[in-house]
């Protein structure tokens, strides 16, 4: 006999908002946070010549998470407010 564990939280977190959608994302700055892992780094320079070249995208900034198993470092999450948008991505 053997018991199964269910590893959900009991209560579930509040939830958030949407951010409102771009109407362009010509001029903008798009930010990439990597878990670190080496799956991003080609879809990441991909990703950034096609928003760059074919939606007019003014600048990307990549960061990297110290720890690909945790939330993103504080210093990138305050940087985060100078981006239009976010891209995270997993490397997996």
């Amino acid at each position: 006999m053997f018991e199964v564990l269910d590893p959900t939280p009991g209560t579930a977190p509040p939830a958030g908002r949407l951010a409102p959608r771009l109407d362009t994302l010509e001029g903008k700055t798009i930010g990439f946070i990597s878990n670190g892992k080496e799956g991003t780094k080609g879809f990441f320079k991909h990703l950034d010549q096609i928003l760059r070249e074919e939606y007019g995208v003014a600048s990307v900034v990549s960061r990297t998470k110290s720890n690909y198993s945790a939330p993103a470092d504080p210093h990138i999450v305050a940087e985060i407010k100078g981006w239009d948008a976010v891209v995270s991505g997993l490397g997996d």
